[in-house]
């Protein structure tokens, strides 16, 4: 165990320090945490409602959903037509959606069928296409928040995507990272990973022929999860129905791990290519999953260094154990010393 209170680790993508705690033993009390349920404001669910139709459906919440003011001496001294025309803002635009589950399903993503979330990503998947046909904004982002300590304002199962108007600075961040890897490695970083935490599997999750899952050696968050293609592509628009499957079982998976932190809330995230730049070679879509188990302290708020209070490998310990499940690493060394390869 490293002498230190904490150990600070680099994203070989984005370049950013994490610093993960390595001089305490886990406690389970600290991080089990369920997601709290949202109260409905007059006890009806809009989403089992709005639109009508019985299966997965798309619900607008808010079009033009952005106003790029700018900085503050910007939006205080120039006017709409200035600002669009001079300053290379715009007024409102882009959209707020969510994809909703058929009506009455409440329950969490984990326990929904797959047949329901495969039709959901695949709407997520259309809904960039249509945005990049459009050629009005720059990024879709698409999201999934569940319970209310993580920013969801329903029960209903439901994946909200964002048409926003600039790229968000941490796929900005990838992008560059992503294009200077492959520069100096000859390979895309997402390519790699997928080959070292198979090969390496003290974090890897789960595995099958087309997506890996595993906690990423710099994880910004406790028992924060990864979802890979091993397939390489940038544009998450251009996934094959096997690989929604895919990544809708690898989702599926990794949220069940998660019931042994009973149920915690969290942020499903997309980090995908861009709608108007074309970065095939450098970049690569991903899942990510950040339970939220803790509040923010002083000490990240001061600096912008992501603390981590659980290593990604104690982490991944925790959830296989606790499912019954044999880490990787361990499975193969015992394979190996039968003589089972």
């Amino acid at each position: 165990m490293p002498g230190g209170l904490f150990e600070l680790r680099k994203d070989a993508i984005t370049g950013w320090w994490v610093a993960v705690v390595v001089d305490r033993e886990f406690e389970r009390a600290r991080f089990a945490r369920p997601a709290e349920p949202v109260a409905e404001g007059d006890g009806e669910c809009a989403n089992c409602s709005n639109p009508s139709g019985e299966g997965v459906r798309v619900r607008a919440l808010k079009p033009q959903a952005f106003s790029v003011a700018g900085t503050e001496r910007e939006a205080r001294e120039n006017g709409p037509e200035e600002r669009s025309r001079g300053l290379g803002l715009v007024g409102d635009i882009g959209s707020w959606q969510t994809i909703v589950a058929p009506p009455g399903h409440h329950a969490s993503l984990a326990d929904e069928s797959s047949e329901v979330v495969v039709e959901m990503l695949a709407r997520a998947r259309d809904a960039i296409s249509t945005a990049r046909q459009s050629g009005a904004t720059d990024y879709l982002q698409v999201v999934q928040n569940w319970g209310r300590q993580a920013g969801a304002r329903t029960d209903h199962l439901c994946i909200d995507f964002y048409d926003v108007p600039q790229i968000p600075h941490r796929i900005g961040e990838e992008l560059g990272g992503a294009a200077r890897y492959l520069i100096r490695e000859g390979i895309c970083p997402f390519c790699r990973l997928v080959r070292d935490e198979v090969e390496n599997a003290s974090r890897l999750v789960f595995e099958d022929g087309a997506s890996v899952c595993f906690a990423p050696f710099a994880s910004r968050s406790p028992f924060e999860l990864w979802v890979v293609p091993r397939h390489h592509d940038a544009d998450f628009a251009r996934a094959t129905d096997q690989q929604l499957l895919s990544a809708a079982e690898t989702l599926q998976n990794a949220l069940r791990l998660l019931a042994a932190l009973d149920g915690p809330p969290y942020n499903l995230v997309l980090h995908t290519a861009p709608l108007r730049e074309r970065v095939d070679e450098t970049y690569h879509w991903h899942w990510e999953i950040h339970p939220r188990l803790r509040e923010i302290a002083g000490l990240e708020l001061g600096t912008g260094l992501p603390v981590n209070p659980v290593s990604p490998e104690e982490a991944v310990a925790e959830l296989l154990s606790s499912s019954g499940r044999t880490p990787p690493a361990v499975a193969r060394t015992a394979r190996a010393w039968v003589g089972g390869g």
